[in-house]
């Protein structure tokens, strides 16, 4: 997101949660473990099951039970926080406190989820934040509707968010293709779909398929917060997302490989009481791959993704993920090795940006980190940004080098 400083990449508080939802290992009555690869949030098989059935598998968890009536005896919930310490390595002004000087986020995220299973075929998940700068309260909602039909599992999900773009209605790889489902921190640095602006207030429906060996969402949306617009996607949604992936198994290995596009337009409320109503586009396309298995003993992930979106013509309406006049482009990989069993993981990435400007356009970032699991649900992440290109030189005031602790905990 080159257009962005590092200073503003560091500061952004806007919620990105369901990194872990410990509400669900109660209804289930099985570790986090299970539906993770080496650490939350990244899902394995079982994790993207849970999500395709809709939240609704029960464990060991009592059930209030009748006619057409089926829902855990408790609300499941849990929280989850983050707490980080960030750096870059430009220099401050005397009168002037930046990450350039460190700064402690805390809580960089603080989020109420509640979830689970509503009846037989209906689940829900809702996210409420400490609401901030004009925030709404509730961040995130959807609830999946999903029904097996042969050998899919068909599911219609309303859902609504402040800032995961419409991918959050419904996602299973772990390659960043919705904002909160990646395996490091800096989101931009390690996802290309993130760097080039997919991530936006979003409402609609998608529509999915899916079973064991593929899924695939249709989605309608508009880009707002129903939260923050009095509960009404006025005018109604238009735009348009679609998403392919298969999830084979090769051996020990466990594939994804997928495909999405946003396309379409959307008219947007200003919000103002003259109501002025203005068009943008949402034009963008990706493809991602990822793959989790063993290396002799050793877990190891590895992510890949190229995405591009398409810049705005003079005189046509503004696309909502790049209003520059060049196509934002990047391809990132990413990998992760277990080193020590159950317990901490060693991070790299590198992606290659193109920022969509006219000139200085270039950016690249190399990745650098760990994770290490105090508790499956307790986790200390580290990330150091190196980034280069000539839309860093000469190096700007607030540097080219990110460096976050975090500490990450749900329960």
């Amino acid at each position: 997101m080159v257009s962005v400083p590092l200073l503003l990449l560091a500061s952004l508080h806007v919620s990105a949660a369901t990194h872990t939802v410990p509400a669900f290992a109660r209804q289930t009555g099985l570790a986090c473990s299970a539906c993770h690869v080496q650490h939350f949030p990244t899902l394995n098989a079982l994790g993207r099951r849970f999500k395709l059935d809709g939240f609704t598998l029960m464990g060991a968890q009592e059930k209030v039970e009748g006619a057409r009536l089926s829902f855990p005896v408790s609300l499941n919930a849990s929280m989850y926080m983050k707490l980080r310490a960030q750096k870059t390595n430009g220099t401050d002004a005397d009168d002037v406190r930046t990450t350039n000087s460190w700064e402690l986020q805390f809580p960089d995220e603080f989020v109420l989820l509640l979830g689970g299973r509503v009846s037989e075929h209906i689940g829900f998940v809702l996210e409420g934040q400490l609401p901030g700068g004009g925030a709404a309260v509730l961040a995130s909602f959807k609830i999946p509707f999903s029904y097996k039909i042969g050998q899919v599992q068909a599911s219609v999900i309303p859902f609504t968010t402040d800032g995961l773009g419409v991918s959050y209605g419904f996602e299973l790889l772990n390659t960043g293709a919705v904002r909160n489902i990646r395996l490091m921190e800096h989101r931009n640095e390690v996802s290309a779909q993130q760097y080039v602006g997919t991530s936006s207030a979003a409402s609609g429906a998608a529509f999915v398929i899916g079973n064991q060996h593929f899924f695939a969402n249709f989605s309608r949306w508009a880009p707002v917060h129903l939260a923050t617009a009095d509960g009404l996607a006025n005018p109604f949604p238009t735009a348009s997302y679609a998403r392919v992936a298969v999830t084979p198994v090769v051996g020990n290995w466990d594939l994804g490989i997928g495909a999405q596009a946003w396309f379409g337009s959307a008219k947007v409320d200003d919000g103002s009481e003259s109501g002025t109503v203005t068009s943008v586009d949402t034009k963008a396309w990706a493809v991602d791959g990822q793959a989790q298995g063993l290396v002799g003993t050793l877990p190891l992930g590895v992510f890949l993704s190229y995405a591009r979106s398409k810049g705005t013509d003079v005189g046509d309406n503004p696309n909502l993920f790049n209003t520059r006049p060049r196509d934002r482009t990047a391809f990132a990989v990413a990998g992760e090795l277990g080193v020590l069993p159950d317990r901490g993981t060693l991070l790299l990435a590198y992606r290659h940006g193109d920022n969509g400007r006219a000139t200085a356009y270039t950016d690249r970032a190399t990745t650098v980190g760990g994770i290490y699991q105090l508790h499956q649900n307790v986790q200390f992440q580290l990330n150091y940004t190196f980034r280069s290109g000539d839309a860093f030189e000469p190096k700007p005031a607030n540097g080219n080098q990110l460096l976050t602790l975090m500490l990450a905990v749900g329960f």
